[in-house]
């Protein structure tokens, strides 16, 4: 199962905030993550990790549903690399 932001909400909440309040913190922290990567830098969140914009550049690719060649145009990404801490703790290696 997903963990939901409406999940997240409801977590924010039960740590003593109003519901109201707990909306306004999630969502204020996704848009700072949102606008930051959308200038082009990366999101470093200690003990977490790091979220990164990469470009792609133009490349072949191939509709599998036609099996068609086709140009796929340059455009970014945004890349995830968990912390050591965070991989230890899902490895069960602490």
């Amino acid at each position: 199962m997903a963990l939901t932001k409406n999940d997240i909400v409801t977590k924010v909440h039960d740590l003593g905030f109003t519901k109201k309040k707990s909306v306004e913190i999630v969502e204020s922290l996704l848009e700072i993550i949102k606008s930051t990567l959308e200038k082009g830098d990366d999101v470093l969140i200690s003990g977490f990790g790091k979220f990164c914009v990469k470009e792609k550049n133009k490349r072949r690719g191939r509709n599998p549903a036609t099996g068609s060649d086709l140009i796929l145009r340059e455009r970014k990404v945004v890349t995830f690399k968990c912390s050591g801490k965070l991989r230890n703790k899902i490895n069960g290696t602490e």
